[in-house]
């Protein structure tokens, strides 16, 4: 046994065919027993968040699904968690490189592809705000990391947390090509100015669209925005 308990159920997205997702039975598992996570400064408070299906999550993936691809584009996901939008764009043939700092999120990726019944998808670590190592810390295992630029970068409740230092936007323009739009799903989080404001400072105009609606058959009712981010050239 892992040391936490999953579940499995059938997720629906428009777009393409249901999806089966493996995730966290609640957000009561926690199982860190080398201290990866904790090294990487993830709480226990924190640990389930990765492995659990969200609201704004959902509605970034229904995005994903009725977009029009753009034949050549490189698409990245942040902060992916069970990486649902991920699974969506590479269901419809995109290129798309799925990305978080949880220890267990590469694992939970791959046994949902292999769900699914779909190839291979491209995971890398991806870590704003990173904690710097102590000295006399044991070497960890190498992992790789985000590199390269894209054309479409994406994420969903990214801002739950200050971020003083503009860790993420920084993550965003290090990664971002020179045309590059950049799609987060926020459920009207209060730090949600400080990062628009952040994200002008890396040249980024903004444009957002309520999501809000209704309860409705299989989905419920959500209250949030699409923060639209254009890199200008």
């Amino acid at each position: 046994m892992p040391g936490y308990a999953t579940k499995q159920e059938s997720i629906a997205v428009a777009g393409v065919d249901d999806l089966i997702i493996r995730s966290l039975l609640d957000h009561q598992q926690f199982s860190d027993p080398d201290g990866e996570a904790e090294h990487l400064g993830i709480s226990s408070a924190t640990w389930p968040l990765f492995g659990l299906l969200w609201p704004s999550g959902a509605e970034l993936a229904a995005r994903m699904g009725s977009r029009v691809l753009c034949p050549g584009e490189r698409i990245l996901e942040i902060g992916c968690g069970l990486a649902l939008a991920s699974l969506v764009a590479h269901r419809r043939g995109s290129d798309v490189t799925a990305s978080d700092c949880h220890p267990l999120t590469g694992g939970f990726l791959r046994e949902n592809l292999r769900l699914n019944d779909l190839l291979p998808l491209k995971y890398r670590h991806g870590h704003w705000g990173a904690p710097e190592a102590l000295p006399g810390e044991p070497a960890r295992t190498p992992r790789e990391s985000v590199e390269g630029l894209f054309d479409l970068i994406v994420g969903s409740d990214l801002l739950y947390e200050r971020d003083t230092h503009a860790d993420l936007a920084h993550f965003i323009g290090e990664h971002a090509s020179a045309s590059a739009q950049v799609w987060i799903v926020d459920p009207d989080r209060g730090n949600r100015p400080a990062f628009n404001k952040q994200m002008a400072e890396q040249g980024f105009s903004r444009t957002e669209e309520r999501l809000d609606h209704p309860a409705r058959p299989a989905q419920a009712a959500y209250k949030g925005r699409l923060l639209t981010y254009q890199r200008q050239t």
